[in-house]
């Protein structure tokens, strides 16, 4: 994975997201509509509107990180239909690379 530490979970939110919030604005996020701790060690994944570019936020014990990704051909899919869900790491890999998953989050 991209961090050192072992993420407990990755979770996402379908909704889209102004990708001009920083850390503040997604925390807020992760507080107020996911009902979340944002200090558990979860990843939590954001995607914009038009579904091409991602934002991470993780408390890795000594602050916030904040990654962000734009594909440059394709979209990022999410499978199923529920506002917020957890992924597995081999499908957040895949959904990462653009490959799009099914509803079992499987390619």
């Amino acid at each position: 994975m991209l961090f050192q530490q072992e993420v407990r979970r990755i979770l996402a939110y379908r909704h889209p997201v102004d990708m001009r919030k920083q850390f503040d604005g997604l925390v807020s996020i992760v507080r107020n509509e996911l009902r979340e701790d944002p200090l558990s060690g979860s990843l939590y994944v954001f995607i914009n509107r038009r579904r091409n570019y991602v934002k991470l936020v993780f408390w890795d014990r000594t602050g916030f990180c904040l990654f962000a990704k734009r594909l440059e051909r394709g979209r990022f899919v999410l499978p199923g239909e529920a506002d917020t869900f957890e992924l597995s790491e081999q499908a957040f890999r895949l959904i990462l690379d653009g490959i799009v998953l099914g509803a079992n989050g499987r390619p």
